[in-house]
């Protein structure tokens, strides 16, 4: 830097500061290169090491309370194949069920890969999905499936925790590695022709458009079923699973065999991402007896009148994700089960090592449900940052004599509730079939003070975590019923905020403690 003449004796007096200004700057310059170098390469290293690792769920077994194996997204080969290139026309109308079924076969021939279903409505019967296959919806695509019950065959497997036979699901895989559904589409299951309708829960309009579906019938004043086969098989069942059916008859009460929309049994890494899963015939999402499941981003949906339309029933798998995810169903939200009675437990399955993180429950019988078929056993359960709107009940434990089974490890954190028709957090061990909703308006008030023998049919709870709970809104805050032979055992209840028109209940319970529960009553 020089100074101009112009300045004279002033330029020369400032000369020496303007001078060691300059080598300051100097030097602060080249600190602040060498200091952008080596935060350039840190980055560079820790970017590196992230493309390394490459599993963005990592986050999510990392500090938990229990042990749990980190979980990976399924590898699938880079192939890929266009459903219209095999013959399908995406028109609603055109069946495209032997378009999907070739473009697997061809897919799996050649070692896996992607199925893209463009744009469109791809109406279908049953599809198969095989290892190392990801069918993938683009934005605009809809499979909606046919509720032409002579597509679906009769198969064996379980339902309701019971071993039985029903009709095969629209969309499943069976003991397959490696597979993903994906996409911005949507899997339509056509389940108003499948489900039963009580007239108390629709509209006018709506129960008028139910009575003009043809073959329908009511078996009772306000109960509609789709045929008359339904209507028999419903006479002689367990719930929804039929009694004493001979082989002749099976194909008698098909439409009482209403299938879950997704089954996936006995699969090995699987994904679920970004999808919309919607009406289904009976439940909508059923992974059972899978092993590392990831269920990222997906819309779970069924109308409010849908009978037995759990958005998401995850029965005996092991190490899974629930993340990121909505549901809004008919029946229960987010459910956990591991089978029912004898059946579950000669199975000895525990659903276990399950984390649902940052998930929304907008409708449903529960929000995270527990049981109550869980005669398996439950087990290494974190549920994290969600919350429930709307929903019957808040966090909801049932069982019941007969069942047999243990619950346990379960760690529940950080949950928001708003407009909880009944109880925000219940334990019930007399759950005989119905919601709560519906047990409250039956008055139904069963004895909870006549012990009983403790067996392998007795059911147990114990060893459950419950904090930062916030409900603005319930109609009762707590309900503990236990079994007197069996009280629920060692529960935690921390920094909990309830706002309700009834006060906490508990009954037959055992070692609970609480720190800063604060309920409001608010007739």
């Amino acid at each position: 830097m020089n100074c101009m003449p112009i300045y004279g004796n002033i330029c020369l007096i400032l000369q020496p500061r303007i001078n060691y200004i300059e080598k300051i700057m100097k030097q602060t310059t080249f600190k602040l290169i060498c200091l952008m170098i080596a935060l350039s390469a840190t980055m560079s290293a820790q970017a590196q090491d992230c493309c390394k690792e490459g599993n963005p769920y990592k986050k999510y077994t990392q500090n938990l309370p229990f042990k749990m194996q980190e979980v990976k997204a399924p590898v699938i080969p880079e192939r890929q194949v266009n459903l219209k290139d095999f013959g399908a026309v995406g028109n609603g109308v055109t069946l495209c069920t032997d378009a999907f079924t070739k473009a697997i076969q061809t897919l799996s021939d050649q070692g896996g890969g992607h199925l893209i279903v463009p744009s469109g409505v791809w109406f279908t019967g049953p599809i198969i999905l095989k290892s190392n296959i990801d069918l993938h919806l683009e934005m605009g695509a809809v499979i909606q499936f046919s509720p032409d019950e002579s597509l679906y065959s009769i198969i064996k497997t379980s339902f309701e925790g019971l071993d039985t036979r029903r009709c095969q699901s629209p969309l499943s895989a069976y003991g397959a590695e490696n597979i993903s559904i994906t996409g911005q589409g949507v899997i339509d299951g056509n389940g108003q022709f499948w489900r039963p309708v009580k007239k108390a829960k629709v509209t006018e309009a709506q129960w008028k458009e139910v009575l003009s579906r043809p073959g329908g019938l009511e078996t009772k004043p306000g109960y509609w079923v789709p045929d008359q086969g339904y209507a028999k098989a419903q006479k002689n069942a367990d719930l929804n699973v039929p009694k004493a059916v001979s082989d002749e008859e099976w194909n008698a009460i098909k439409r009482f065999l209403r299938p879950v929309m997704i089954s996936l049994v006995d699969c090995k890494n699987v994904l679920l991402k970004d999808v919309i899963f919607q009406n289904s015939p009976a439940w909508n999402l059923h992974p059972m007896l899978c092993e590392n499941i990831i269920i990222d981003g997906v819309l779970a949906r069924n109308p409010a009148y849908a009978q037995n339309g759990d958005a998401l029933d995850l029965e005996s798998c092991k190490n899974a994700l629930i993340v990121n995810s909505k549901f809004d169903a008919g029946d229960d939200g987010i459910c956990i089960k591991s089978g029912k009675d004898a059946d579950g437990r000669r199975r000895g399955r525990p659903c276990e090592n399950v984390v649902v993180d940052g998930c929304t429950v907008f409708a449903g019988h529960g929000g995270f449900v527990v049981g109550s078929e869980m005669s398996g056993g439950v087990r290494n359960i974190l549920v994290n940052h969600c919350q429930f709107l709307g929903t019957d009940v808040g966090l909801r434990f049932k069982s019941t004599r007969g069942r047999g089974g243990i619950v346990e490890n379960i760690f529940i954190n950080d949950i928001s509730m708003t407009d909880i028709k009944t109880d925000a957090i219940t334990f019930n061990m007399y759950y005989g079939g119905k919601s709560v909703a519906e047990m409250l308006a039956d008055g139904d008030n069963p004895d909870n003070t006549t012990k009983m023998p403790v067996t392998e049919e007795t059911p147990i709870f114990r060893h459950i975590d419950i904090r930062n709970i916030v409900c603005s809104g319930a109609g009762r805050a707590m309900e503990f019923n236990g079994l007197p032979e069996m009280p629920i055992e060692d529960i935690t209840l921390k920094d909990i905020h309830i706002i309700a028109k009834k006060d906490a209940e508990f009954t037959n319970y055992k070692d609970v403690k609480q720190e800063n529960v604060t309920i409001t009553i608010r007739p």
